[in-house]
């Protein structure tokens, strides 16, 4: 169910109707619109008769939500979300560019990795302190040590901060550090970690799983608006298919999938979607070409001898090319839409 307010409906009666929300014993979600709010409700395991709110001061009208993810759906907020991470809106006018080593394996190569991406138009930098790998014997990350260096080089080059979340147990401890707490393919469905995610107070990315359909995707997203944070970015980073030309199979239709159901801003990892450095900066202009919000990309100073993904990896020069390519094509599609107002 949501209930939708009149234009310019007063604080108190959006309370008002969060509180009857509250007396039936569900939970009520105000997601704010750019001529009205709306209160989406969750905890129900049926129907809920439109007569309880109807009749509440500053009320216009209850719908019935017929998707599954409620809170996710444009049926809650057909405005778009603007996700803010640490000054950067994602899903706004800009494209977002997000960028970094795969893992943080020192302090000098993270803080060169910073630098460079910073200089080629970069506005927040990625770079994981703990990683989940196919092998126990493949470096893991390390740990707190690289959510400090991280925090360094955040401090020195003004760039927020994109790192990932592996487990509950250190969930505490990179919310501290991070600016946006990534999910990754891996724990896409991990629910405990999806619901934890939920109660941070800062941005999530949520990355797709690598054998997971839209509906999954979304529904994922869905348990972490479920718990209140609503600010979270959905990012398609390829699936698993039969192909062996490419690491991954990156699902760009996804793109204008999601934005048509869904108010959540959609970003592309080019990097784990193909996993060969020659197909990241063609498949990226097709994420921008496709609609994405931004880009999250792998770079390393020195990619030949980095400790993950090295292959995967854009040298730094690369990614001002790549950098350079995106915006032109962004802005391009940018004056096209301001152009047709």
């Amino acid at each position: 169910m949501l209930v939708v307010m009149r234009a310019h409906a007063t604080e108190q009666e959006i309370a008002g109707v969060c509180e009857r929300i509250q007396s039936l014993g569900f939970r009520a979600h105000v997601m704010p619109g750019a001529e009205r709010a709306a209160i989406g409700i969750t905890g129900n395991h049926g129907p809920v008769p439109r007569s309880e709110f109807e009749d509440l001061p500053g009320v216009a009208e209850a719908i019935p939500v017929s998707k599954p993810y409620k809170l996710v759906s444009r049926e809650v907020k057909s405005d778009d979300t603007v996700v803010n991470v640490a000054g950067v809106l994602v899903g706004g006018d800009e494209l977002a560019l997000c960028a970094g080593p795969c893992s943080v394996e020192s302090r000098e190569q993270i803080l060169a990795s910073a630098r460079a991406v910073k200089s080629a138009g970069a506005k927040l930098l990625r770079g994981g302190a703990y990683k989940p790998r196919t092998s126990p014997y493949a470096f893991q990350g390390l740990g707190e040590e690289g959510l400090r260096y991280l925090a360094e080089a955040r401090e020195e080059t003004g760039l927020g901060i994109v790192t990932e979340a592996i487990d509950v147990e250190v969930f505490d401890l990179v919310e501290e550090h991070a600016d946006c707490i990534q999910i990754g393919a891996r724990n896409m469905q991990n629910f405990s970690l999806l619901r934890r995610a939920g109660r941070a107070r800062k941005p999530v990315l949520l990355k797709r799983g690598m054998s997971n359909t839209l509906e999954e995707f979304l529904m994922a997203a869905e348990y972490i608006l479920s718990e209140g944070n609503y600010q979270v970015i959905m990012c398609e980073r390829g699936v698993r298919t039969f192909a062996d030309h490419t690491r991954n199979t990156l699902d760009l239709s996804v793109v204008p999938a999601v934005q048509r159901l869904s108010h959540l801003p959609i970003i592309v990892d080019p990097s784990h979607g193909t996993g060969k450095r020659d197909k990241v900066h063609p498949m990226a202009l097709a994420a921008v070409a496709a609609g994405a919000s931004g880009l999250i990309v792998e770079v390393h100073p020195n990619p030949e001898k980095a400790l993950s993904d090295g292959f995967q990896s854009l040298y730094p020069q690369q990614f001002q090319e790549l950098a350079d390519d995106c915006r032109a094509i962004s802005d391009l599609l940018k004056s096209r839409r301001l152009a047709a107002v």
